[in-house]
């Protein structure tokens, strides 16, 4: 990627009109299907306390080992693939993977900062590790009654993980990521929702940047439509979502001064300033997760959402993840799409299949669909994405991420526990092609009374059309019949919705309220 060596003086002068000129080129789109490449007749999972091989007795593609991590959240690995680390809710925990059959709990530390002032350390859903230092963020949301900052760990012995500093902030962080001894942090509830930078040696804050940086009529829209929901780094590139307001990439090679390179898919202040209840919650929009390739010239970008119920019909659903180009960032190009998961029920209280946390290597793409289970698509082309693996069992997991472990080996995905009462901890699957687990419940007869059942297929599957990347989908107004939902984008705290859109939207703000068992914490 070209980045301030050519773009400096571009990105600092990037206003609206600019913006709104680059939200992605559309050339003929490859969509991958949701339900492309798999047999609706899946058969059940592998026990997850054997050590099998990832293949059940008939064959299919299956878990190799799982662990019991009570409230387990986001899942990263260190670099040499031999130990993951958890986020908890109300702490962190080591995971030896060295043998993906078996993976086994080296530490859990749980009730952090119990001793200090609003202790003890809560709301913990992210976690990221650079060589032997791990960070800890929260909360992840705003109003808790817990410490606001990042706790850094050394795990130079995952065995005896050592707390080594606490750095206070004066806001909540949902998401973060780490770069050496600089950790990238969602600053909501800041002026500009920015993207913070502190150094984890010290404790100082380096440099931020935020929308009213690109344009300031940025400051005219909701907080709750433009939120920085997460950030991945990348050979000195930031990506960071910014929910309805598009992903933002930014040089970030001098971490006190983040500069824009571009946009993608980058919202328009003037139609977002007057949000109807529910547009966070629906489609189009909803920049979960971004991620670069290695060489920064492919970005993955992950869209959550759900469906809401108007008098008795269903408007939008679950969304999937957009691959372009961004060799010019200036000039963003839409490559494909992959579509989510079949769901019998997309609303927020029914069936999750809307993408969450991805990772993206040079050729692979692995995604997690809450309970659409975990896919591999082959990505070497992106511009014609191949599913090559699936597995999901709606009962058993409900996967917040797909992280690679070892090439060729294994990936981790954490899960959070199913609302069924199926236990939140860490699995393992082979780095490889296959389909399995049982699908049953996602092809179930839907809401509609339409069928959500997947063409039967037995291998990987490559559907191209040529369609736009996106299809808008109306918001709808609230109703006395609207499920429980937000104007605030989902996974943030329901008060900042109130403080943002008043209270006239305040049936529209309710989803939040249910129990963090129940919730996507995101």
């Amino acid at each position: 990627m070209r980045r301030r060596r050519v773009l400096r003086a571009a990105g600092a002068t990037l206003g609206t009109s600019t913006l709104a000129g680059i939200a992605g080129r559309s050339p003929p789109v490859s969509v991958a299907g949701a339900h492309s490449g798999v047999d609706s007749d899946g058969t059940g999972a592998a026990d997850n306390d054997s050590a099998d091989t990832g293949d059940s007795a008939d064959g299919a593609y299956g878990p190799l080992g799982s662990v019991e991590v009570a409230g387990t959240r986001e899942g990263v690995v260190s670099a040499d693939g031999r130990t993951a680390y958890l986020a908890l809710g109300d702490g962190y925990a080591t995971v030896d993977v060295s043998d993906p059959a078996e993976p086994t709990v080296l530490a859990e530390r749980r009730e952090l900062l119990a001793d200090r002032e609003s202790g003890p350390f809560r709301q913990v859903n992210d976690v990221k590790v650079s060589g032997d230092r791990l960070v800890a963020v929260g909360p992840a949301h705003p109003g808790q009654e817990s410490p606001h900052g990042v706790l850094v760990v050394d795990v130079s012995d995952p065995e005896e993980p050592m707390e080594v500093g606490f750095h206070r902030t004066g806001f909540p962080i949902h998401n973060c990521d780490l770069d050496g001894r600089h950790c990238y942090l969602t600053g909501n509830g800041e002026e500009g929702n920015p993207l913070v930078v502190v150094d984890v040696e010290d404790g100082s804050e380096v440099g931020r940047w935020s929308l009213f940086d690109a344009d300031e009529s940025w400051r005219d829209v909701p907080r709750p439509v433009r939120p920085i929901h997460d950030v991945t780094v990348r050979d000195g590139v930031a990506a960071a979502a910014y929910w309805d307001a598009g992903t933002y990439l930014l040089d970030v090679s001098d971490p006190s001064d983040p500069t824009l390179l571009g946009a993608v898919d980058p919202g328009d202040p003037a139609d977002l300033r007057d949000p109807p209840p529910r547009s966070a919650t629906v489609p189009p929009g909803n920049h979960h997760v971004a991620a670069l390739a290695p060489g920064g010239d492919t970005l993955a970008v992950g869209r959550e959402s759900w469906a809401v119920e108007r008098d008795g019909d269903l408007i939008g659903g679950p969304s999937g993840v957009d691959l372009y180009d961004v060799s010019d960032p200036v000039d963003p190009v839409h490559l494909s799409s992959i579509d989510p998961p079949p769901s019998p029920d997309p609303t927020f209280r029914g069936t999750w299949t809307t993408a969450h946390n991805l990772d993206l290597t040079d050729d692979t793409l692995y995604t997690s669909w809450y309970q659409g289970g975990v896919k591999r698509h082959d990505v070497s082309d992106p511009s014609d994405p191949v599913e090559e693996t699936w597995w999901a069992d709606p009962g058993e997991a409900r996967f917040w991420g797909a992280v690679l472990a070892v090439p060729g080996e294994f990936l981790l995905a954490p899960s959070m526990g199913t609302r069924a009462g199926a236990a939140a901890g860490l699995w393992t699957f082979p780095d490889r092609a296959g389909v399995g687990g049982d699908r049953s419940r996602l092809t179930e007869t839907a809401r509609d009374g339409s069928e959500t059942t997947p063409p039967p297929t037995t291998g990987p599957t490559r559907t191209a059309t040529d369609r736009p990347p996106e299809t808008p989908t109306a918001s709808p107004s609230p109703s006395p019949t609207d499920t429980p939902s937000e104007a605030a984008a989902p996974g943030f705290d329901v008060a900042g919705a109130l403080a943002a859109l008043g209270g006239a939207v305040a049936l529209a703000a309710r989803r939040g309220r249910g129990c963090d068992s129940d919730r996507d914490d995101d």
